[in-house]
């Protein structure tokens, strides 16, 4: 190449917002030539943002696009700067990779891995979309790098919020050790649970930032600085708000505009009541406590509905009761509701239909539940040390949406004893949507992989239900909440999974015979 250094840019993206990208790139670009680069690259689309989707081809956003980077040209003729923005742009001698792709727990390592070995005997630049890309269905982590012969000369930091400018120099020396990626064995139990340590306390710091980042994009986005969360005690709820604290530390937001809202009705136990309570005062959130008994009571005597028949609408008139109070006050307080739910209960459709299952924002939508609990215990033990018993109490809490009234003090109503093992339910989510096995393949697997846990026909039996649910739920992912992406298992209607609602599972379940 004729120049002996190049800058790499991942600047804040102003979705559909021509005139302040512009500045922004117009800001990387004098400060690239001010260092002495001789050549800049951007990510795809950065006048505008890559994930305009339908509206990046609207012929307003097109004849915007062309002149923000008309402009952009002309200022680094003016300042004697080779630029890569428009979508034909390169550079002799150096071979550039520029994605929009979003961020997921192993995809920044094996990307480094791929482009190591990819640039030997060469320059490599690698560029993608940042901050301020939606935060719909992915995280855009602006991850960039240069490789020169297999030797990483330059790398960005991930997650930030500002623009990033990186620089490489021709021959320069090397900025970090890349490490290849595991592969998950077929017979791992807990596929999205790495058993080495060290790699689960990276994996859990990786899926926190990119739920973090998330909502701090979305906040970010619509000028808001309230979150409303209903909390039960339980994992899921724990998650949400602890990444909700995390998302308005970094944006400085004062943690009282978090509303944790308790919510206790005819199941609600003293242990979830009180680690509920607990949690929501050590963080410093505003707390609101507002039984729901009452209201659920009222409702059933207007439905005409005995209060003494204990089924579906006895049980979702609590949980819709609630939501309705997460979006009145979160409507009052001009704040979002932040879902809980997670991806295990997605697959199986354990979730009240515009109850739980509904939302502004879903951080942990993306998340099963093996892992929100390695989640919840890693942030115990590091993130959140002043609420570490409490949260360690909630981990070892038997799963319940609580319901059915408790027996003796005790939850009466087990998740795990009506639906099956979370353990189970995530080997076989990960095998059907990851790999496309099909159900007698994945008995196989299970059946070497549980050995000494769970016999044949106990596995048998939560594979037919786990078929039979995510079959049957289909209706309730299919008009889900925005939220972020994290791993290789995503079942966002919008691009990641799709299947039709009325679909029969009965060529899975003969698969079983």
């Amino acid at each position: 190449m004729a120049f002996s250094k190049i800058a790499v840019a991942v600047p804040r993206v102003y979705l559909g917002d021509t005139n302040n990208n512009l500045k922004e790139i117009c800001g990387l670009l004098e400060r690239a030539s001010r260092e002495g680069a001789g050549a800049i690259v951007f990510p795809p689309d950065a006048v505008c943002g890559a994930t305009c989707a339908d509206l990046g081809r609207h012929p307003l956003m097109r004849e915007a696009v062309k002149r923000a980077e008309d402009s952009v040209k002309q200022r680094a003729d003016e300042l004697s700067i080779a630029v890569v923005i428009a979508r034909s742009d390169s550079l002799e001698g150096v071979e550039i990779i520029r994605e929009a792709v979003p961020e997921t727990v192993t995809s920044h390592r094996r990307r480094l891995a791929r482009y190591r070995d990819a640039s030997k005997g060469k320059i490599l630049v690698y560029c993608s979309a940042g901050y301020g890309e939606s935060t719909g269905d992915g995280v855009y982590s602006g991850d960039a790098f240069v490789f020169e012969d297999g030797v990483l000369t330059a790398q960005s930091r991930r997650f930030c919020r500002e623009s990033q400018l990186i620089f490489a120099t021709r021959g320069g020396e090397s900025v970090g050790e890349v490490k290849d990626c595991p592969e998950t064995a077929d017979t791992d139990p807990h596929p999205f649970v790495p058993d080495d340590k060290g790699e689960c306390a990276e994996r859990c710091r990786e899926i926190l930032d990119i739920q973090t980042t998330g909502l701090t994009s979305r906040l970010e986005a619509i000028g808001c600085s309230k979150a409303v969360i209903g909390i039960s005690g339980g994992l899921d709820s724990t998650l949400a708000v602890l990444v909700t604290c995390l998302a308005f530390d970094r944006l400085g937001f004062d943690r009282k505009g978090i509303i944790t809202v308790t919510m206790p009705g005819f199941g609600t136990t003293g242990r979830t009541y009180s680690n509920a309570l607990t949690l929501m005062r050590t963080l410093g959130t505003t707390v609101l406590e507002i039984p729901v008994g009452p209201a659920v009571l009222q409702h059933f005597n207007d439905i005409s509905h005995p209060a003494d028949l204990r089924n579906s609408a006895y049980e979702n008139a609590q949980a819709r009761e609630r939501t309705q109070i997460l979006m009145d006050i979160a409507n009052d307080r001009d704040g979002i509701v932040v879902g809980t739910g997670d991806l295990s209960e997605a697959a199986l459709g354990w979730c009240t239909y515009n109850g739980d299952h509904m939302s502004m924002y879903g951080v942990n939508c993306n998340v099963p539940k093996t892992l929100v609990r390695e989640l919840v215990r890693y942030a115990s033990l590091t993130l959140f040390r002043e609420c570490g018993s409490t949260l360690l109490d909630i981990v070892e809490t038997p799963i319940s949406p609580e319901l059915l009234p408790a027996e003796g003090g005790s939850i009466k109503q087990k998740t795990e004893d009506l639906v099956g093992p979370y353990e189970l339910h995530d080997f076989f989510l990960y095998h059907f949507v990851r790999h496309s096995r099909r159900p007698s393949e994945i008995l196989r697997l299970a059946q070497s992989a549980f050995t000494g846990s769970y016999d044949r026909a106990t596995i048998e039996k939560w594979l037919r239900k786990f078929i039979w649910r995510f079959f049957s739920q289909q209706f309730k992912r299919s008009c889900s909440p925005d939220g972020p992406r994290v791993g290789s298992v995503c079942l966002s209607p919008r691009g990641a999974w799709s299947m039709p609602s009325d679909m029969s599972p009965v060529e899975w379940i003969n698969d079983l015979q």
